[in-house]
């Protein structure tokens, strides 16, 4: 079987054409991978880039759009919603078919190592790639954000895995490693209250708030207010899909909307999705609402984007956002 790794890099400029233009040409420019999809987000300021193929290929796009990135963003002026610590916030390599997690740590070592050596950014590993599971978790490695990374970085325990141990001013620091399959996932209101918002992300995500835990294991929510949709949003990642599945999150956030008096009024997908999510949550919702068990495999996705609200923002095209269908696997 050949080899295919997915990778999907987010980097911290949502609202410039020009420059989100070069960082895909970037990965663009090299044989043996596809790119499948361009996210831009105007108010969190970052772009969500996904493209996969054989591995050293993608390895070497990754080191491409990551040197492009740091050209052209300049975190010193850097403003938006989303947290983010560097030019390329974060760069993580996925396992898609005939290629196991450990072949593609190596990978993500190497990549790290040769942004680390050669563009000289600090950097930080994560997830499966990262040994020291204290400094495993993103959220952990970026709290502090850009602004408190010049003093973290001189702090015990937080010196980079590869690269200098000095914050770069103008390109940031950024996170790589391998894992599995995340889905990026945002539900918006039918209110404007950020704190409704947040309130819903503390009681939904697994870290919970002040040390009391969350419902759903797996989940990292925030709130936030999104002006081009003049409403509030929980911002999620769903870092198990297998443990707790996008319908299941849905189902989650609007019991605790509504708790608060609120409902919600569409969801979307920030980069791509993988076909058992909506083939699980088609399921899902034939069974809850009693219609056709019998339905094909195309009838159980549009169940699930019409019942998760997917195409309530704006327009869902299935062929690409899936990824199965994006790489015809």
């Amino acid at each position: 079987m050949e080899q295919i790794i997915e990778c999907v890099p987010n980097f911290s400029d949502g609202i410039n054409a020009e420059t989100i233009a070069a960082i895909a040409n970037a990965i663009s420019s090299i044989e043996g991978l596809r790119l499948l999809n361009v996210d831009p987000g105007h108010d969190a300021n970052r772009t969500v880039i996904t493209f996969a193929g054989e591995p050293q290929a993608v390895v070497d796009a990754a080191f491409a759009a990551i040197k492009t990135a740091g050209e052209l963003i300049d975190m010193r002026t850097q403003k938006g919603e989303h947290p983010r610590m560097g030019a390329t916030d974060v760069c993580p390599l996925v396992p898609v078919s005939g290629i196991g997690m450990d072949e593609v740590v190596q990978y993500a070592h190497q990549l790290a190592r040769r942004v680390g050596e050669e563009l000289q950014i600090p950097v930080y590993l994560y997830e499966n790639s990262q040994p020291d599971k204290r400094r495993s978790n993103l959220s952990i490695i970026r709290s502090g954000e850009y602004e408190g990374f010049f003093e973290k970085i001189h702090q015990s325990g937080w010196q980079p895995d590869f690269g200098p141990a000095e914050m770069d001013a103008k390109r940031g620091a950024t996170v790589i490693g391998a894992r599995n399959y995340l889905v990026a996932y945002n539900i918006t209101l039918n209110t404007k209250s950020v704190d409704t918002a947040k309130e819903i992300a503390y009681a939904v995500r697994e870290s919970g708030y002040k040390g009391t835990p969350g419902s759903l294991k797996f989940v990292k929510a925030i709130g936030w207010y999104m002006d081009e949709y003049n409403a509030a949003q929980v911002s999620m990642n769903l870092t198990n899909i297998e443990h707790t599945p996008v319908h299941i999150v849905f189902e989650e956030v609007r019991r605790q909307a509504q708790k608060l008096g609120a409902d919600i009024t569409g969801s979307e997908l920030i980069g791509l999705i993988p076909l058992t999510c909506l083939v699980e949550a088609g399921k899902y919702f034939t069974e809850k609402q009693q219609l056709n068990y019998n339905q094909n495999e195309n009838q159980l996705v549009q169940t699930a984007v019409n019942e998760l609200k997917l195409g309530a923002l704006g327009k869902f095209e299935v062929d690409q956002r899936v990824i199965e269908y994006l790489l015809h696997i």
